[in-house]
Formats: structure tokens, sequence, C-alpha cells
């Protein structure tokens, strides 16, 4: 029996559509920044904001320091305390995993050294083991003349490769900001 007209083509969008539709965003906000300032900082009663634009000047020498280009002049800062106790910084950056933002903050301790770090938003659609507790908590302790390089001092998670890269570039590019512009 021969079909006319186009129905013979009405099975074309159901083999063409999958091949053109993007793939699915995997946005996940794990925590606010509030949330991951106490999370960071448990029991610190003040985070001042600190406006923080580098000059040129400080921003060849984070990039020096870090080996890392900086994106960002204008730093999200806050300076941490307990009554009148200082307790550190605690900074949030973005970083590019794979193709897209990774926002992220880093807490450093009053000697300029990690505390810990927390992934505030991951949106891409693998790698998101970056936020296991053990896996951050490499980078604790860390000061600025830490490699924090992949395979050496930082562990690599399969399927992550990027995210663990651009995270451990990041923090390395926060502690040379802290150097040059903080402490």
């Amino acid at each position: 029996m021969k079909r006319q007209g186009y129905e013979h083509w009405l099975w074309l969008p159901a083999i063409v559509a999958p091949a053109v539709i993007p793939a699915t965003a995997y946005a996940v906000q794990y925590l606010s920044i509030a949330q991951a300032q106490q999370a960071l900082f448990p029991g610190a009663t003040q985070f001042a904001a600190v406006k923080l634009t580098l000059s040129s000047e400080q921003r060849r020498a984070v990039e020096q320091a870090a080996g890392v280009r900086v994106r960002n002049l204008e730093l999200s800062a806050w300076r941490v305390s307990s009554g009148s106790l200082p307790l550190g910084w605690f900074m949030v950056d973005e970083v590019l995993g794979k193709h897209e933002f990774i926002t992220y903050a880093v807490a450093l301790s009053t000697d300029g050294t990690v505390r810990n770090i927390e992934i505030l938003d991951y949106r891409e659609s693998h790698g998101g083991q970056v936020r296991d507790a053990k896996w951050r908590a490499q980078f604790a302790g860390k000061g600025a003349g830490a490699l924090l390089k992949l395979d050496e001092d930082i562990t690599n998670i399969s399927g992550a490769t990027l995210s663990c890269k651009h995270i451990a570039d990041g923090v390395r590019r926060m502690l040379a900001t802290y150097e040059v512009a903080l402490k």
C-alpha cells in the first residue's frame, strides 16, 4: 500500500528532537552565603563585609603568586570575629567547572591558612563529589605556599577532574589574594 502525502514523515520529530534538545542542567544550591558562614565559622558572632577591588598591581601580584588568572577584580570577603576575638576571613569565589560556574567559599584562619571550604552552588551534570567532606578537607591547613595541584597534594576525583583542578586553582588564588590584599 502506497502512502499518500506527508504521513510517512511523522516519525521524524521523534528521532531528531533528542539530538537537538540540549542536555538538562543540574544546578544545585547547597548552601547560601549565610549558611556557609555558619558552617565554616560555627560560633562566630560577626561577619563584617570588606569591599575589596584589586588594583592592577595587586592583580599581577596575585596572578604571579597563584599561577592562575584573576577573572574578577572585585572580591567578596568578610572579616570574621567572635566578640572582639578575630577568627579569620570568609571569601566567596566562582570557578569554571567543565562548562558551568561553581560557587564556593573559603574560610581562612587568622594566620592565612585554610580552615575549610564549602561548595555553595554546583551547576555541572557530573562531578558533584567535590562536595564530599573528605575531599574538601584536603585543603585544611594549606597556606599561600601550598602547591594545591591535583595528584600531588590534592587527590583527583574520576569524572570531576576539571572541577577538582579549578577549585584547587581558585583556592590557591584566594590564598594569594589574602597575602597580597587582606593580610
